[in-house]
């Protein structure tokens, strides 16, 4: 890197005071970055023999902040637009500004946007409703293009081998495998293929395994909510399982009816308030039918504001009944979570494992899941720390 730009970059990081020192920004493109970069973290003042702090102001109208975030979009690129935005909504106490729709529509969505817009829902009027929901949408449609074929393929490859049969019915036919069995057989007189081997899906008919994402929706767990909603409905459109979804804080709400739009289901979830963890196991105690054949996911940082040793008793009570139970102690990107670890030992006491999972490692631990796998050795192979039991 040659030196005037080092300088130029640098004068950008600490702000006008620099330009004393001979630094002052000559293209107006750079000035009207740094104008930017002012408007959100203000100015370096060192009077008083003080370090000084960074004070942003944005000015208190809509106009002023859609304007600002035209200029962050035509200088930086969606990633760092991303932090800019979070920033400006922490640091300026934006929120009540993204009633406007007209600014909502200036946003760059992401996910941390999404669940900030989730939990104001309520406060919103009516028009400024519907922008929001065209912005989470668009979260939601990009995490599916990302995420949502590897899960498909993830969990499909590991139910398939499972279920494969060497008699199945024309309905049950995986037409691909049989005819990859079978090219030796070709026939360049008939330009066929003759099917010595057949293979299909023995189980296609029924749902060869019931799963339950039971999700913490507490204010600390709002972007592992918004994954869950996400890969809960990729999960209910597969034939092969049954899928629950169930939100709690302190009350429990059954959300699987609204898996088909996952909008719809995300803009029923109450992120914010307490935890009552028991509560939320003893309601999936009882969509219960094949145990053996179940999975229940719990995503929660296992801060329960119930009573702690019933909360226990009843996972006890499920890994005795036979379901297979993994608690997640968040389901995002944001880095290593705060966790109450003292519960999370006690569940591996159990068998019930606990740790962190990033989306994109959340399709193979599904498949390592339903193959009933050891899933602390899969953690341990991912190189995920698993929470150890106690004593």
């Amino acid at each position: 890197m040659s030196d005037p730009e080092r300088v130029r970059r640098w004068r950008l990081v600490l702000g006008a005071d620099c330009d004393k020192e001979g630094m002052a920004l000559d293209a107006q493109a750079d000035r009207e970055i740094d104008a930017a970069l002012e408007a959100l973290y203000g100015r370096r003042s060192n009077s008083g023999g003080s370090s000084g702090t960074r004070q942003g102001n944005l000015g208190a109208s809509a106009p002023n902040v859609a304007r600002w975030l035209g200029d962050i979009r035509r200088y930086f690129p969606s990633s760092v637009v991303r932090v800019l935005q979070k920033d400006a909504i922490e640091r300026l106490k934006l929120t009540q500004m993204l009633l406007e729709p007209e600014l909502l529509e200036a946003i760059v969505p992401d996910v941390h946007l999404a669940t900030t817009l989730i939990s104001l829902k309520d406060a919103m009027p009516t028009e400024t409703r519907a922008t929001a929901r065209m912005v989470v949408a668009q979260v939601v449609r990009e995490l599916q293009q990302r995420l949502a074929h590897a899960l498909r393929q993830a969990i499909s490859g590991s139910l398939n081998r499972a279920s494969r049969t060497r008699r199945p019915r024309l309905a049950e036919m995986d037409w691909t495998r049989t005819i990859r069995a079978n090219l030796r057989h070709y026939q360049p007189a008939y330009r066929t293929i003759v099917p010595e081997t057949r293979i299909g899906y023995g189980k296609h008919r029924r749902a060869l395994h019931d799963v339950i994402l039971c999700v913490d929706q507490s204010g600390s767990m709002a972007s592992s909510v918004v994954y869950a909603g996400v890969f809960g409905a990729v999960m209910a459109s597969l034939p092969a399982l049954s899928t629950h979804f169930v939100a709690f804080d302190t009350a429990v709400v059954d959300l699987t009816e609204s898996l088909t739009d996952p909008i719809d289901l995300l803009f029923g979830v109450q992120l914010g308030g307490g935890t009552d963890i028991h509560r939320a196991l003893r309601y999936c105690q009882r969509l219960i039918q094949r145990p053996t054949q179940t999975l229940l996911v719990l995503i929660s940082d296992l801060y329960e504001g119930g009573n702690i040793n019933q909360m226990l008793h009843c996972a006890a009570e499920l890994v005795e009944l036979g379901v297979q139970m993994v608690a997640l102690l968040a389901l995002s990107d944001d880095g290593a979570p705060s966790y109450n670890s003292a519960v999370a030992s006690h569940l591996a006491g159990l068998g019930v494992p606990s740790f962190a999972c990033t989306p994109d490692q959340f399709p193979a631990l599904m498949a390592a899941a339903l193959s009933r796998r050891d899933l602390g050795e899969w953690a341990a192979a991912e190189g995920i720390v698993t929470s150890r039991a106690s004593g």
